[in-house]
């Protein structure tokens, strides 16, 4: 008993000795952010979030750095940045203490109908969906970023098209991850398939371009040129439009000058709720993001997520639970508000707790039993995202797309620009799923100028009345339920934005009954979610999280390593 004494204090001595003395910096966390003091940008291209701190080391303001860094996106990021797609902008104007949405997703062309993916037997016909001309809607992209420029930022539309004429005439150096895109057979296969997208993204004799060569878009730039002398009527009513056109005409989309002249953004009043001390402002439909975040965060408070851990099989359990929920009434009640009534009440309290009662901390509820509720009782794919924050106190949540990965991988010959495939976001049938799994009804069937429902969720946190987080994500049916886990993981984990961020993430979308886990939750955790009757669906990786965190004097930025390339800038 003496030696065992004797070695326990010499082991005790020597551990005291080791942490105290010897020359070791312990810090708290394992992931850390980039810290900056004068702003910053996040995007899924660090050359891109460069060209917005730069507009932002030059005195500009955060809208000012969004329309710049997304119109750089549409150069360096050709699978998701875009002038051929759409999308949406949270912005909070600190001088006015305003939050406010601008939405510029795509539109239905006139001649839309709701029919116009079946074929002759009433069957949903996927590559017309998909695939082809018909699956294109009428692009926001231009629209949108003049007008959140013109009307909310300080620099001029030709100096915020400066950096992408430049990036697309000189051209950039291609990261390994659009090397491997354009080599894997799915992509090749597609983009080598269109005359004009082949010219632009493989070599003259068809042969791969290899990362670390010069990527030049001769064509791409002399339309942002025309963007930067004409402005939006280039697009919309001018040389791009009649090429739009065009095309449309000689392979069968439905697109018309009329279409294009007609098109129109809309500032919409943001979506707010709250959670515990902070306060949630996100996108209303025609995105379902918002909606269904702050209708996820309202059950979730009934819960005791904080004690129960992170990534533990009971705070995963009820996320799930919560997450089925709200994509059975995603599938019957959002659509486009300005053709459909979106029930309000979807993001009240009291349908959280109605919707709450039948969720057991004990038992999986089978999606079979889930169906979309009732709130009138309580009336009262591939995509990128950038977040902004400037010193004066501004932010920026911005998320757009072509929908797919490459759009439907047609390119408008002349433009350099690829077209979306927006059209299959809405429900072509109903019962039958589009391109992400997802089901709809009534709300989203296809009509004329109408604009198809989106998942995307570009979201402001505020505490104190301050903008706290800036954040949103690609990834098709999954940004939703990202958005809301990296939110979690801030407002009750405590977690620091890059720790939020890297950490592991799960997706449950309803149907099919399949529970998305990333690698990263440890065996035990996935044992007890299968014996409580779950079946995993093990998934590589969710979303890709662009986000700022602001605290105190200084700004947090954590670019997703879940997407190679992404980057943090400061100016």
């Amino acid at each position: 008993m003496k030696k065992i004494s004797i070695l326990f204090i010499s082991i005790f001595f020597l551990g005291n000795l080791f942490l105290n003395d010897l020359p070791i910096i312990e810090y708290k966390s394992i992931n850390h952010p980039v810290i900056a003091s004068e702003g910053m940008v996040v995007s899924q291209r660090g050359i891109a979030s460069e060209v917005g701190a730069e507009i932002l080391r030059s005195g500009g303001n955060a809208v000012d750095a969004a329309v710049a860094t997304g119109l750089a996106l549409a150069v360096v990021l050709p699978r998701a940045g875009n002038i051929g797609g759409g999308g949406f902008m949270v912005v909070y104007l600190k001088d006015k203490d305003k939050s406010l949405t601008i939405d510029y997703r795509e539109k239905a062309p006139s001649a839309a109908h709701r029919d116009l993916f079946l074929d002759e037997e009433g069957n949903y016909d996927r590559k017309k969906a998909q695939f082809s001309l018909l699956s294109a809607g009428v692009p926001g992209s231009v629209a949108g970023f003049h007008y959140a420029l013109t009307n909310y930022g300080t620099i001029s539309w030709q100096d915020a098209l400066k950096p992408a004429i430049k990036l697309a005439e000189e051209g950039f150096i291609i990261p390994h991850d659009l090397a491997n895109t354009l080599a894997s057979k799915r992509y090749r296969e597609r983009l080598s398939a269109d005359p004009a997208a082949s010219k632009v993204f493989f070599k003259e004799d068809g042969s791969l371009y290899k990362a670390g060569e010069l990527l030049v878009q001769k064509d791409l730039a002399s339309t942002l040129r025309q963007l930067s002398e004409f402005g939006p009527d280039a697009f919309y009513k001018g040389e791009i439009a009649k090429l739009i056109a065009e095309e449309m005409e000689r392979n069968g989309g439905l697109i018309t000058l009329e279409d294009l002249a007609n098109y129109n953004i809309v500032e919409r009043e943001p979506l707010v709720g709250s959670y515990k001390e902070f306060e949630i402002v996100s996108m209303p439909p025609s995105s379902s993001g918002g909606t269904h975040l702050i209708q996820m965060l309202n059950m979730l408070e009934e819960f005791p997520i904080k004690e129960m851990g992170f990534g533990s099989s009971e705070s995963i359990h009820i996320l799930a639970e919560v997450m089925k929920r709200a994509y059975a009434d995603r599938s019957k009640y959002l659509g486009d508000s300005d053709f459909y009534e979106v029930p309000s009440s979807l993001t009240s309290k009291q349908y959280a707790k109605s919707l709450n009662m039948n969720i057991s901390s004990d038992k999986i509820t089978p999606s079979s039993e889930v169906s979309p509720g009732d709130p009138y009782p309580y009336e009262s794919p591939d995509t990128t995202h950038f977040s902004v924050m400037d010193s004066y106190g501004n932010a920026v949540a911005n998320t757009y797309t072509l929908n797919f990965s490459y759009g439907s991988g047609k390119m408008i010959p002349g433009t350099g620009m690829l077209i979306n495939n927006e059209m299959d976001d809405f429900s072509s049938k109903p019962g039958t799923p589009n391109g992400y799994g997802l089901l709809g009804s009534e709300a989203n069937a296809i009509e004329g100028n109408k604009r198809p429902l989106s998942s995307m969720t570009p979201t402001i946190i505020f505490k104190n009345n301050e903008p706290f987080v800036v954040f949103g994500s690609p990834g098709g049916s999954r940004i939703i339920t990202t958005v809301l886990q990296v939110a979690i993981n801030v407002m009750d984990h405590d977690m620091n934005i890059a720790q939020a961020v890297h950490s592991p993430r799960i997706h449950h979308q309803w149907l099919p009954e399949v529970l998305m886990i990333e690698n990263g939750f440890g065996p035990d955790t996935e044992k007890n979610l299968v014996q409580k009757g779950y079946k995993l669906y093990p998934s590589s990786t969710m979303g890709s999280i662009q986000a700022i965190m602001k605290e105190g004097d200084y700004f947090y930025g954590s670019a997703d390593p879940r997407r190679p390339s992404a980057g943090v800038a400061t100016p």
